[in-house]
């Protein structure tokens, strides 16, 4: 057990590491007054005035409509894949609920996929349009935290910046960058990078083998750096092609660690408020660390049902070696755990194991982090949210003590708390409206592969992963049908953007705003207190909305197990 605590050191040293560099790096991105060549001639391309200033709804109208627009080509796309070349496999167009679902998924950051990849995409579609979606949701989400970031540093001004210079430039300077120097790691760690679409081998025994392959490594570079998740194959990042080796394994979760924390130091930097950037990473990692060491309890006690006896019957130890089942035996259940807290709390939904054989407490993880959704966060948006709380936070003790509450300067006031809330609200909505109306569809109970709560927790992770943006999934569960994959596509829009816009809004309103001057009564948000009041808000908010659900699912589904019955 020591070996596996040094390996989650190993990997959380890494990510506090490259935290410093990667904000530094971002904070000169987005607070650049020049424009590269390759910019200017994208501007240029597009009839784009890069001195534009816009406020909060011209920044979101542009995010919405271009992210409409890609997607649009996306599903079109999908549609006509028979006709569209690099595919010696000739493999069909997606169906239009399933083109509707996977082109949902992959422009709000989500990267659900109701299908297998090697199966159902041709290598022109998985780069024209999986990675394509992947690269430019990961630049909007990156942008609308840059814009969220300038209205809290402004005063007096409606001005948020310019979408289409933030989204350009986050994909040149940023995404395009780092993915090339990732891939060609992958490449030398034995990743595939061809246009050809099989290779044919010939066994041990002497028969014929097809073996699917394609652009894997330049898929795998964006999917973790942009927190996506979508895998090339239908087994994700436990196939050997997606993650070949441990070290790929590593890379893989400090890929989805590096803009999400990185972006803590760049908030601090932009604002010239570096503790208060630290504070928020450090309720990052607290969260991260207490969740991720319930998953790895739960996985390395495996299940009490299956225990081992001493000869003389006076002792009986718990499940022998913890629970492998689902897991690949070259990581093993602490890289597993590991990935599976990484791959949710990054929002990225990359998997190296079946989230559908964790223990009941080691699945309430994942889920319990993606209700959450600002431990770490997906690119932009995760920190957007933490953002949110740590205002909820201000205004619940500002009414404490009788105060108008004040965060970063700017007094909090009951237009701001409205659209905060309704950014907070909108996502248990989805999350258990949606739940509700599958539990009593008809058709459900044909695409479940259990029964019982385990059952309901495949239910509640499909649309919790969907509106949390995530994308991975309990793989014990048949999503691909026209009610499902309809719904699924409808909570990854509504999670996206319901969230995101009212927050948008948000920044408008303080940006507007002149800034106070602390005084006794303010409360500091850049302490060890604030951290602790900020962990507790969430933790409680989370608790309360979702706690009922999670009670129906794994929570007495470990109580089941621990009397004797499983699913």
């Amino acid at each position: 057990m020591s070996l596996d605590y040094a390996q989650f050191a190993l990997v959380l040293a890494g990510m506090l590491l490259l935290v410093a560099a990667g904000g530094a790096w971002l904070n000169r991105v987005l607070t650049s007054p020049t424009h590269g060549l390759a910019e200017r001639l994208t501007y240029r391309l597009f009839g784009i005035n890069p001195a534009q200033a816009m406020s909060w709804k011209d920044y979101g109208l542009a995010l919405v409509m271009s992210n409409a627009a890609m997607m649009l080509l996306g599903y079109v796309l999908l549609r006509i894949q028979g006709w569209l070349p690099f595919d010696s496999l000739e493999r069909p167009a997606q169906s239009a609920d399933l083109a509707f679902n996977t082109a949902a998924s992959f422009i709000t950051n989500t990267n659900w996929q109701s299908y297998s990849g090697e199966a159902s995409l041709s290598n022109f579609s998985q780069m024209a349009v999986i990675t394509f979606l992947m690269t430019v949701s990961a630049a909007a989400g990156i942008a609308g935290c840059a814009a969220f970031i300038r209205g809290l540093s402004r005063k007096s001004s409606h001005d948020l910046g310019n979408y289409w210079v933030d989204v350009t430039r986050a994909t040149y300077r940023v995404l395009l960058p780092a993915c090339v120097v990732l891939a060609l790691i992958y490449v030398w760690q034995g990743m595939p990078q061809t246009l050809a679409s099989a290779v044919d081998a010939t066994t041990l025994e002497g028969l014929k083998q097809q073996i699917v392959m394609g652009p894997v490594a330049s898929l795998e570079a964006i999917k973790h750096i942009g927190t996506n998740g979508g895998g090339f194959f239908g087994m994700n990042a436990a196939h050997p092609f997606e993650n070949p080796t441990p070290l790929t394994n590593t890379l893989h979760m400090l890929a989805m660690f590096l803009i999400p924390s990185a972006l803590t130091y760049a908030f601090g930097s932009m604002l010239m408020r570096r503790r208060q950037g630290w504070a928020f990473l450090a309720a990052f990692l607290v969260m991260f660390v207490g969740f991720l060491c319930v998953v790895y309890h739960a996985e390395q006690q495996g299940n009490p049902m299956l225990t081992q006896a001493g000869a003389d019957q006076q002792w009986s130890a718990l499940q022998p070696g913890g629970n492998l089942e689902g897991k690949e035996m070259r990581f093993g259940i602490a890289q597993t755990s590991l990935f599976v807290a990484v791959t949710t709390a990054a929002t990225t939904g990359s998997v190296d194991a079946m989230h559908d054989s964790l223990t009941p407490l080691g699945g309430l993880v994942p889920l319990a982090l993606m209700m959450m959704n600002d431990v770490f966060g997906g690119v932009g948006v995760g920190f957007i949210n933490l953002v949110s709380f740590a205002i909820l936070t201000v205004f619940l003790v500002g009414m404490m003590i009788g105060r108008t509450p004040e965060f970063l300067g700017k007094k909090i006031e009951a237009r701001e708390i409205k659209l905060v809330m309704l950014a907070v609200l909108a996502h248990p909505f989805c999350i258990l409206g949606f739940t509700a109306l599958a539990a009593v569809w008809p058709a459900t109970i044909a695409s479940m592969n259990n029964g019982g709560p385990h059952g309901f927790s495949e239910l509640l992770y499909a649309y919790t992963s969907g509106t949390a943006n995530n994308g991975s999934a309990f793989a014990g569960f048949n999503s691909n049908t026209p009610f499902f994959n309809t719904t699924i596509g409808l909570a990854m829009l509504f999670g996206r953007y319901f969230t995101l816009l009212p927050m948008l809004a948000v920044a408008g309103s303080l940006a507007a705003k002149k800034s106070v001057p602390d005084g006794p009564g303010t409360l500091p948000t850049a302490t060890p207190l604030f951290t602790g009041l900020l962990i507790f808000v969430i933790l409680v908010v989370g608790g309360l909305t979702f706690l009922p659900a999670l009670a129906l699912g794994p929570i007495v589904e470990h109580l089941l197990m621990s009397a004797g019955q499983w699913f």
